[in-house]
């Protein structure tokens, strides 16, 4: 299929369907933009988040990994620069009762005349633009006055730069060295939107590379090409991903570089993970207001404050790119058939165990011990329900990269049919010998059929 017959309404559509993601508190009426993920979606989260910190953090000597608290004091995301400047511009039409950001109105729609942008439309009554804090506001201890305001934290790299002399020291690392954190961030985004793209609620995966200020500028381009490299092993076509460098004008303040890895999404081109050279501001902010030095010293007396090189994503938009990827449409056998061709490193569920007859008792308990075995190790599942056609097209639309079919063959010579999604060839295949064919498959080397 086209790439533009994949749509977000389809990938929405899928994900309810099958169990991935559903909206949250649906039976009271919702919450904008605010999103439950259900078994499939746990699943496939999981296994993105495992293959980040693989890559990270397991394959590598010089990063090691920390889990900071989501509520900071409050001092920290002032030293940042988050209380006074991580804020939007907002503008509200008084006709519609929208909020749009002033930035993006051309990507936005008119309340009232959805095929015209706000302020094009006669109606249109828009504020001039004032800034809104992102932060979400929270209250410690039980007096709730100014001296009780906090705040969930709206990235999770501030958690990592506050503890940087921890780290530094007790993992006895010197630079270049990096630290990773996986964990939720809260924005009161004005205008979230598109599924999972834009949400108030997301998770982080974050690493700050701290090197010699004069390395800065090489290790910048070093991790762009790892983080592009790393979609690209997971299947990613790289037809649908690109680089962005910022221009001047878009860069933060701190930054000397920043670069976007973009996937052409079904909304069109989009930031999927940046990539951001933040020299040494974050560690002399936080040593100028906290007083202790935030800084490398050597054991010959050799002394810096380190830059910092940060690959930061979240893991909806690399679900989202995946699902989006993955989706696949096609007429098999004079039948439509709707697959996800999921790298099976991320795949929800490695593969399926059916028992041709559910109804033969031996049939079945042979395919429920193969089961058994398998489950201890990876991620499968037993379906008994429904027709076997049926089991397998269940199976293809979560992204199964193999199904195990036990039948009468089996109970004579201890086979099982190995069924592959993309391909659909079928092989027979010892029992004996499953878990092991399993464990090489799933790390073969693997790229898209759609490429």
């Amino acid at each position: 299929m086209a790439v533009t017959d994949v749509t977000m309404d389809k990938i929405v559509s899928l994900c309810r369907r099958r169990g991935f993601v559903f909206p949250s508190s649906e039976i009271y009426g919702g919450l904008g933009s605010t999103y439950d993920y259900g078994h499939y979606g746990v699943l496939m989260k999981n296994h993105i988040r495992s293959q980040w910190l693989r890559a990270m953090v397991q394959e590598r000597d010089d990063i090691v990994a920390i889990d900071s608290a989501v509520i900071l004091n409050p001092a920290v995301w002032e030293a940042s620069g988050h209380v006074a400047g991580f804020s939007d511009p907002l503008i509200d039409c008084r006709t519609c009762k929208l909020r749009f950001r002033a930035d993006r109105l051309e990507d936005a729609q008119c309340g009232r005349k959805p095929s015209k942008r706000p302020g094009e439309f006669s109606e249109c009554d828009l504020t001039e633009p004032r800034q809104f804090n992102l932060m979400f506001q929270t209250q410690v201890g039980a007096m709730q006055d100014a001296s009780s305001t906090a705040y969930l934290r709206p990235e999770t790299a501030q958690g990592i730069f506050i503890n940087f002399k921890n780290v530094s020291q007790l993992a006895r690392r010197k630079p270049p060295f990096g630290i990773a954190q996986v964990g939720k961030s809260f924005r009161n985004e004005i205008t979230p939107g598109n599924f999972l793209f834009r949400v108030r609620e997301f998770e982080q995966m974050e690493m700050e590379y701290f090197v010699p200020p004069a390395e800065a500028e090489r290790w910048y381009g070093y991790w762009i090409e790892q983080r592009f490299s790393w979609y690209v092993d997971l299947g990613v076509r790289e037809s649908m991903l690109r680089v962005r460098e910022h221009d001047e004008e878009e860069r933060s303040h701190y930054s000397s570089a920043t670069s976007d890895i973009e996937y052409l999404y079904p909304i069109g081109w989009q930031e999927l993970e940046g990539i951001a050279n933040r020299g040494d501001f974050d560690l002399t902010q936080h040593t100028v207001a906290s007083g202790p030095k935030l800084e490398f010293v050597g054991q010959d007396g050799e002394r810096y404050t380190p830059h910092v090189v940060e690959p930061a994503v979240s893991i909806e938009r690399i679900f989202v790119a995946m699902l989006c990827d993955a989706y696949d449409e096609e007429v098999v056998g004079e039948r439509e058939r709707t697959v996800l061709r999921l790298h099976p490193l991320v795949a929800p569920v490695k593969a399926a165990v059916l028992p041709l007859i559910p109804r033969d008792e031996g049939i079945s308990s042979r395919a429920r011990e193969l089961f058994e075995q398998l489950r201890k190790r990876h991620w499968v599942e037993y379906d008994d329900s429904g027709q076997i056609g049926r089991r397998y097209r269940r199976q293809d639309e979560i992204g199964t990269p193999w199904a195990f079919t036990a039948d009468e063959q089996t109970l004579e010579d201890e086979t099982v049919t190995v069924r592959d999604r993309d391909s659909l060839a079928q092989e027979r295949l010892p029992i004996a010998e499953v878990e092991e064919w399993l464990d090489a498959a799933l790390e073969r080397p693997w790229s898209s059929p759609k490429a």
